[in-house]
């Protein structure tokens, strides 16, 4: 069947959805009202090819849109879908609209005064492992002083998402404002979350080792600049592929057991003897052959971007199966 002349919004949808792949788009659905899927559905079953050239112009529509913005906290049933993440399904529906609100007991005073009151390193740290929605909802409600000495401590561009939110909020609903105000009061300002910042530090390491290391080490520089006194926390959970070689061989060989041979020959492109050696030796027989003939043959056309790409790979594996208890990471960053 060819494609119509002209797609509704429903059958724009659907064929965003139908690109995106299985896994994203489930991820997706559950957030659409039963009436929406019902035209989703639709929509879809008209949709039997679409070429190239008009999914990129789709696309590129729902960019435009999405760039000036559709007024994701105007209301309750519009609320930023990805705090989801966060929040319980009960909280969400109340947010979303789609059953009756949660109700949340109005608890002590609200936190913003409290919250000024944490150490700019320590609340930007816990910001950077959020979504950026819920920075710029945070950041809203505290004093203008408080909030800038926050996003200073934040790296620059997500510093800029998050003011640029900030700039294009508008009306915050009282439900989700008082859920977030809980959500603050039991991960922040609670004494268990004030001694033990492991997993928020945990998690702003897995942020920063997805950074190129420039990146990293200015990142680093500015959170040093504020004495936080979880940077050594944070420092103990860094890694970089140039770190393999203090990883056990027990610990490599199940590293790049996982890892495909593309990836590997890539990260090894223009490494260090020692490194080469240590990765290779915890790879089969086969595979190292392969590798080796590959490194041989030169790779002068390959990008560094897509080098940079296969080493970051190697080490956020190495981060996730070290959270995962599978692997243990060696404290052997330089605190300097």
């Amino acid at each position: 069947m060819t494609l119509p002349t002209t797609l509704t919004r429903a059958q724009k949808a659907a064929a965003i959805l139908v690109a995106m792949g299985k896994p994203a788009a489930s991820r997706l659905l559950k957030f659409f009202k039963q009436e929406e899927l019902k035209a989703l559905i639709e929509g879809a079953r008209l949709l039997k090819t679409i070429p190239q050239s008009e999914l990129e112009r789709i696309v590129a529509e729902f960019e435009a849109e999405f760039t000036e913005g559709a007024g994701l906290l105007d209301s309750a049933d519009k609320m930023d879908k990805i705090m989801n993440e966060s929040l319980s399904p009960e909280e969400m529906s109340a947010i979303m609209g789609e059953s009756k609100p949660v109700v949340v007991a109005e608890g002590p005073s609200p936190v913003w005064s409290e919250l000024e009151k944490v150490e700019p390193a320590r609340l930007g740290a816990f910001l950077a492992a959020e979504h950026p929605q819920m920075a710029a909802l945070i950041l809203s409600k505290l004093a203008p002083a408080a909030a800038a000495a926050v996003l200073l401590v934040l790296e620059k561009p997500l510093r800029v998402d998050i003011v640029r939110r900030m700039m294009s909020m508008t009306a915050i609903p009282d439900t989700a404002t008082r859920i977030v105000e809980k959500q603050l009061r039991d991960r922040v300002l609670s004494d268990r979350s004030a001694k033990d910042m492991s997993a928020g530090q945990s998690r702003v390491a897995s942020l920063l080792n997805e950074m190129d290391k420039s990146q990293l080490e200015e990142v680093m520089q500015d959170l040093e600049a504020t004495g936080t006194p979880a940077l050594d926390g944070i420092r103990a959970r860094l890694f970089a592929f140039e770190d393999v070689v203090h990883l056990t061989q027990k610990a490599r060989v199940l590293l790049f057991d996982g890892l495909s041979t593309e990836i590997v020959t890539l990260c090894l492109r223009g490494a260090a003897p020692e490194l080469t050696e240590a990765v290779l030796s915890s790879i089969g027989a086969r595979s190292r052959r392969m590798i080796e003939s590959e490194l041989a043959q030169g790779g002068e056309d390959i990008a560094a971007a897509d080098i940079a790409g296969a080493r970051r790979t190697v080490a956020s594996t190495a981060i996730r199966m070290s959270l995962e208890g599978a692997l243990e990471l060696p404290a052997v960053r330089d605190a300097a």
